[in-house]
């Protein structure tokens, strides 16, 4: 650190420090508040309306993800509970997919290994192979790719749940396409989720800078209250 003595000769002088030194002090409270007011948005869902006071107040509603419940890569069903008070990142892909879905994990498996351990972070991928991807090849594709324990989990379900969850609620949009490489489409997001199960946003999981940025913002989210 380096001090910096000023000798207040005149009363001008002094006038003069003090108007700089009182800047300098507004300038380092208005950078504080702004750091600490720093929050990831909310995405609205429409309104609600209730009685307060016999009064109507209209509420933003904010999209949220619904109950669900999925065989995991073990045969055990995860339910939304096994996931309470914690952030997680979601996605949707299938094991022989040929196209993104290798770069998107690959870029995933970096986040997953900066938390490893957090229990306050998880991730959930579900596949949208219903037919291939059983969870006996959902464990074998997760072992390769190196992931351990539960804070991962590799999910199945039927394709009216996983095809109406991804698009309703993530946001996600998947598809089958037999002219499509591996007979599905689907985009490569990678899904921010809060402890209170709010999406909050979403990112390419093919793009490095994108998955610098999730990082970036899930450091955000545990911070928030």
């Amino acid at each position: 650190m380096t001090t910096v003595n000023i000798n207040l000769k005149s009363g001008a002088m002094k006038k003069e420090t003090l108007k700089c030194l009182l800047l300098l002090a507004v300038v380092a409270i208005i950078c504080s508040c702004g750091q600490t007011a720093r929050r990831l948005p909310l995405i609205p869902d429409g309104v609600k309306q209730t009685m307060v006071d016999g009064k109507p107040v209209i509420d933003t509603v904010y999209k949220t993800i619904s109950d669900f419940g999925f065989l995991n890569q073990d045969s055990i069903m995860v339910t939304n509970k096994d996931f309470d008070g914690k952030i997680y990142v979601a996605d949707f892909f299938f094991t022989s997919c040929p196209t993104i879905c290798p770069i998107m994990h690959r870029n995933l498996l970096k986040v997953y290994e900066k938390y490893k351990g957090n229990p306050e972070v998880m991730f959930l991928s579900h596949t949208i192979d219903y037919r291939y991807d059983i969870p006996s090849r959902l464990k074998a594709y997760r072992s390769r790719l190196g992931a351990a324990g539960k804070q991962w989990q590799f999910v199945w379900g039927t394709k009216d749940l996983v095809y109406a969850m991804a698009q309703k609620d993530y946001l996600v949009s998947v598809n089958e396409d037999k002219a499509a490489p591996g007979g599905y489409v689907h985009q490569g997001y990678l899904v921010l989720i809060d402890k209170h199960r709010r999406v909050r946003e979403a990112y390419d999981g093919t793009k490095q800078d994108q998955v610098e940025k999730l990082m970036a913002d899930m450091d955000i989210l545990l911070k928030e209250k």
